[in-house]
């Protein structure tokens, strides 16, 4: 897939995500980061329904985020794969903004019994990809509108963190960026000329902020 054309082809003015909000996640070690992003899961996956994506930079990523998600069992996390049959392709992407509308219809299902997202249908939705495996906007693939953006590996270029924005993450969703010692100061390049605000967070404080605007958001539906 061209990646590329597909940032260009983006309508991803800073302007399309003013009621977005953005966050990031210090992470001391790069050996921590994964615990790190299955404790953020762990509990941001136990909303029931909640739909998010992880996105990151390789393959080789991909496939060790998705084998570490599998042992969540609130969790429904599915790999979104460059090389997949188109079939494939759709039935993912399908399946997972059946689930958005879900939750965006069933506002009073988020705030029941937490502890039945053992359940199937009550499970928090979670599609991990690269770069090569967004939605194609340019080629007339839908956004997938996720409540929650989680930047597992942070993109080098502004053109690709909005395009995330652009093809995965609802109007007025959070995103969620994990960042590992000088990556901070790429992510401020990426602040700076992106005219964005992104608050750094630490992980306790990130989860209450997530919950109360998950509650915003449920009361405005």
């Amino acid at each position: 897939m061209d990646v590329g054309a597909a940032e260009s082809a983006s309508p991803n003015s800073p302007s399309n995500f003013s009621s977005q909000r953005h966050f990031y996640l210090a992470v001391d070690r790069l050996q921590f980061k994964m615990e790190t992003l299955v404790d953020l899961l762990g509990m941001a996956g136990r909303l029931p329904c909640l739909p998010m994506v992880v996105c990151c930079n390789t393959r080789d990523e991909l496939d060790a985020i998705s084998y570490a998600l599998s042992n969540l069992s609130y969790l429904s996390a599915t790999p979104l794969y460059s090389d997949l049959a188109e079939a494939d392709r759709a039935l993912v992407l399908d399946k997972f903004r059946q689930a958005t509308i879900k939750w965006n219809r069933n506002p009073i299902l988020h705030s029941e019994d937490k502890n039945d997202t053992e359940n199937e249908e009550q499970k928090s939705r979670v599609v991990v990809a690269t770069d090569a495996c967004l939605p194609l906007i340019a080629s007339g693939e839908a956004p997938v509108s996720a409540r929650v953006l989680i930047n597992y590996e942070l993109p080098t270029k502004k053109e690709t963190y909005m395009r995330r924005m652009a093809t995965c993450l609802a109007a007025d969703g959070i995103v969620i960026n994990m960042v590992v010692g000088g990556e901070v100061v790429t992510l401020k390049g990426i602040e700076e000329s992106s005219s964005l605000v992104i608050a750094e967070m630490p992980i306790n404080e990130l989860m209450s902020k997530l919950l109360a605007h998950m509650n915003e958001v449920l009361y405005r539906i």
